[in-house]
């Protein structure tokens, strides 16, 4: 797991490379605000290949933040960011590696029947209930997510991991009410409260695309301040103080394009009562944000508003949309997915220049 005397150390490794606030404060200790995605690709030899000198290269040049999950690319996406971590020249002490539990993964390719392989596999083995799945591909009870992170530490080759997230919770949306998806998720992170205490999790979190950007009557939406009062719940019946619970983190979409989770006001400041953006309730709430999408799959990468890109700095359209996605209040790190070499170094690149300050980056949207 990381350290903070091992993330402190690979900080210093690069000096003043990169800007002042590149990095900055997660878990323990410090974490490149330009983390590594790994979500794209096919489930292809020659796509692992790639991926994983891309990762490596990484890590040896500036990036400590690595995210993937069991599902991505067919299960290859954890075994290839396993292997990099491995392989590079960078102590493990020194990576927040984080993961998720919630889509049922696929063993390294896409089924002929992905149903029957769901039955087979995950149904009469006793691995879920049929009655918990939601879509016919996700779950999040405890005896689960148990099977995933058990899942995920094998594949990844560690024995534990720094952040964990409920991948998608508003899935379960599809097949039962909201009300049932919060005591879900309650008890999603009192089994995670125990990872903690076993050790193999350093804290966890909630990994979103929709739930927190998307308004109150949409069907797809949760609220945060409910979700943190799951969180509280959670680290009573843990037996400790509720404000002492481990969720830390959320992750959803940022970027220019999808700007909602700083700029809709859809979710209840606990104390005021007051309607903030999502963001701006993690700020008020301490909870560290990590940015997906901060290149929207790349297709940032041929250009962003001219009005927009005029305030960023960076030498490449790919460098000033990562810069903006760094600006945002309570992101702790925007994700980049990092298939190619060739594209690393551009993209951590965009760490050599600061990002705006909240005065200047509040002005981009009056």
């Amino acid at each position: 797991m990381a350290t903070h005397d091992a993330t402190w150390r690979y900080r210093d490794r690069f000096g003043d490379r990169y800007g002042r606030t590149y990095f900055r404060r997660f878990g323990p200790g410090v974490v490149s605000s330009i983390g590594a995605g790994s979500y794209r690709g096919a489930p292809t030899v020659a796509v692992d290949e790639r991926h994983h000198d891309a990762l490596v290269t990484a890590l040896e040049n500036g990036c400590n933040v690595l995210d993937t999950a069991p599902d991505y690319r067919c299960g290859r996406a954890e075994r290839v960011v396993g292997d990099a971590l491995a392989a590079a020249a960078v102590d493990r002490e020194a990576v927040a590696l984080a993961t998720k539990g919630g889509f049922v993964p696929f063993d390294g390719e896409r089924p002929p029947d992905p149903s029957a392989y769901v039955r087979e596999q995950f149904i009469e083995t006793g691995l879920v209930d049929p009655a918990d799945l939601a879509r016919g591909s996700h779950a999040m009870t405890p005896d689960f997510l148990d099977a995933m992170l058990d899942r995920s530490l094998d594949a990844l080759g560690v024995d534990s991991v720094d952040c964990y997230y409920v991948h998608n919770p508003e899935t379960q949306l599809e097949a039962r009410s909201r009300e049932d998806v919060y005591d879900q998720l309650r008890d999603a992170f009192e089994y995670l409260e125990g990872q903690i205490d076993a050790g193999r999790i350093g804290r966890y979190g909630v990994a979103s695309w929709e739930a927190f950007r998307v308004p109150e009557d949409h069907d797809q939406h949760l609220s945060l301040s409910r979700v943190l009062a799951c969180a509280e719940s959670a680290g009573k019946a843990a037996g400790g103080d509720p404000d002492e619970h481990g969720l830390e983190a959320l992750q959803l979409p940022f970027n220019v394009h999808m700007a909602d989770a700083f700029t809709a006001a859809h979710h209840a400041d606990p104390e005021s009562g007051e309607a903030v953006s999502a963001l701006e309730f993690a700020h008020r709430e301490g909870l560290s944000v990590a940015a997906s999408s901060a290149l929207m799959g790349g297709d940032l990468v041929g250009g962003i508003p001219e009005e927009i890109a005029a305030e960023l700095a960076g030498d490449s359209p790919a460098q000033r949309a990562i810069n903006f996605a760094r600006s945002a209040p309570a992101v702790v790190t925007a994700l980049v997915g990092m298939g190619r070499p060739s594209h690393v170094r551009e993209d951590l690149a965009a760490g050599t220049f600061d990002p705006l300050g909240a005065s200047a980056f509040d002005a981009v949207f009056e």
